[in-house]
């Protein structure tokens, strides 16, 4: 069932149906709805907000299946997560200011149940979500905590997925959460956002979170599938939106955006028909999405407009020797590691300093390379990081050091979190011991 369809009961599969859509939206739409819910309500709200719309989520997952899908699906949710909010407020009257906030709440919402027309609501979330990751940027909160907490709000990202962005632990991120959310209610802050020149600082921080959430779409941290094409959308459309605006109008968003329609270019080449990875040597070319490559060109040459030489214009640059040549044997591996080389003196991140490694190996040779690997072995974001041991086994096996090789290789089937990704070791494993 679509929406928009006839929305009268199926006898066969509408449990599955609208489990698929309702977590399409929950990715697609709750951070949004979560957006709006936040500024109606008033400071402090982000954890009653995000309440409401996961309970309207669930309400979806209970009436859907027997009541039909809604000809406007996301509108109802936004009526729905309303009202649990009102719910929620009204159970707990013992300060002025929660009578406070069901009245903001209230206004321009009714008390009736009837869904919010589409007009309307098209025009209250065209730019919700961005404004939203504005708010989370508040100085008042230090980076880390900012990227953390619109990944969680606005993104939908889970705990762990938010660990494995940015190289930390689970109960790391609870507390930076926890801490954050109290931050923004002690601060009493306003959501509505000040003057333009004041918001200048806080686009490093939005950008850094696009980066991030359509990382997680382009290799799934965990889960079944390894591509979520749906983050990789959401991240390009907020950032094509972020640019529209005089604010974001700016070189490093151009990079950014620049370096993510080069990567999406390759997400339908990416997974074989069969379901198994496809590398980037042996990815066919040809089915590359020119259109996505021809936006990043454009980006990149609205990028090369500034003077200043960010990571995302790095990052862009090595993304475009990788898409521009017809033929994986072209690719410019010295332009690729002089690239790299400036990206680590401005993040010293592992596992940048692993990339290039890797680009080292093309212009070097894997002995070379493999001297730089045995250096980072100790290193703790790397000891458990799977691609840091395939890389790794790559080399020993262009060595001819089978054994460790295979050892390697092993260990990173170990710490791989994809399925996908232990069935590909697990190939390379039994082609490199058919040839001892």
């Amino acid at each position: 069932m679509t929406p928009g369809a006839d929305s009268s009961p199926e006898p066969a599969g509408p449990t599955a149906d609208v489990g698929r859509l309702v977590d399409h939206l929950f990715r697609r739409e709750a951070g949004r709805l979560v957006a709006i819910l936040a500024r109606r309500l008033g400071p402090g709200s982000l954890h009653l907000a995000e309440d409401a719309v996961q309970d309207a989520l669930a309400r979806a997952m209970e009436t859907w299946p027997f009541n039909g899908i809604p000809e406007n699906p996301t509108a109802w949710l936004l009526q729905t997560a309303r009202n649990r909010a009102f719910d929620l407020l009204r159970r707990d009257r013992t300060s002025r200011t929660k009578q406070d906030q069901v009245a903001l709440m209230l206004e321009g919402s009714g008390d009736d149940m009837s869904p919010v027309p589409s007009a309307q609501f098209e025009d209250e979330v065209v730019d919700a979500q961005l404004r939203m990751m504005f708010v989370c940027c508040h100085p008042v909160l230090p980076p880390e905590a900012q990227i953390a907490l619109i990944l969680k709000t606005l993104s939908g990202f889970s705990e762990r997925e938010i660990a494995v962005a940015l190289l930390t632990t689970e109960p790391a991120i609870a507390k930076r959460l926890v801490r954050a959310r109290a931050t923004l209610r002690e601060a009493a802050m306003d959501f509505e956002l000040p003057p333009a020149p004041e918001l200048a600082s806080r686009v490093t921080s939005v950008l850094h979170a696009l980066y991030l959430l359509f990382n997680e779409g382009y290799k799934a941290s965990h889960g079944d599938t390894l591509l979520r094409e749906d983050l990789c959308a959401e991240a390009i459309r907020l950032g094509e939106l972020l640019v529209r605006q005089p604010l974001g109008d700016r070189p490093d968003a151009h990079a950014l955006l620049a370096l993510l329609h080069f990567h999406a270019a390759r997400l339908p080449t990416r997974v074989a028909d069969d379901g198994s990875l496809l590398v980037l040597a042996d990815q066919d070319r040809s089915a590359w999405d020119r259109r996505e490559i021809s936006r990043g060109v454009i980006h990149l040459g609205r990028a090369a407009e500034g003077r200043q030489l960010t990571r995302w214009h790095l990052e862009a640059a090595i993304a475009a020797c990788h898409v521009l040549p017809e033929r994986y044997a072209d690719t410019d591996w010295p332009g690729i590691l002089e690239s790299y080389d400036a990206l680590l003196e401005l993040d010293r991140s592992p596992v940048i300093a692993l990339n290039r490694a890797i680009a080292f190996a093309h212009v070097h040779g894997p002995a070379a390379a493999l001297d730089q690997l045995e250096v980072m072995a100790d290193d703790r974001v790397l000891r458990e990081y799977h691609l840091f041991h395939a890389a790794r086994g790559t080399l020993l096996a262009e060595l001819g050091r089978t054994d460790e090789a295979a050892a390697a290789f092993q260990r990173a089937m170990g710490y791989a979190p994809q399925a996908v990704e232990r069935d590909h070791l697990a190939a390379r494993l039994a082609a490199l011991t058919q040839h001892r």
